[in-house]
């Protein structure tokens, strides 16, 4: 896949494993490490408080102010998780950062 073709969020849910770890940009990687470490590993409990947020309401953790967006890449991550039955957060990547391994 050439680097700079930038596929659509149903044709990334089409990926496999691999290729959708090594497409996943930075800001994906630190939502799926938020979500394992605040907020025990459930997408559910992250998207309820990152709502709480927009909506005034008391919320856990301060994130940056892309929290409508970070909702809207929550749904693209969950919906590859359940449609592959993975849990990217059991990935990590190696020490050069552009490789994933199963932990």
């Amino acid at each position: 896949m050439a680097d700079n073709v930038k596929l659509s969020d149903n044709e990334r849910l089409e990926l496999p494993v691999d290729n959708f770890l090594n497409n996943l940009s930075v800001e994906e990687n630190m939502l799926i490490r938020i979500r394992d470490e605040l907020y025990e590993s459930s997408w559910d409990k992250m998207r309820r408080d990152l709502e709480n947020r927009i909506q005034g309401r008391p919320y856990i953790f301060k994130l940056v102010s892309r929290t409508e967006h970070d909702i809207q890449t929550i749904e693209i991550l969950e919906k590859y998780e359940n449609k592959n039955n993975v849990n990217l957060g059991s990935f990590k990547t190696e020490c050069n950062g552009d490789k994933y391994e199963k932990i």
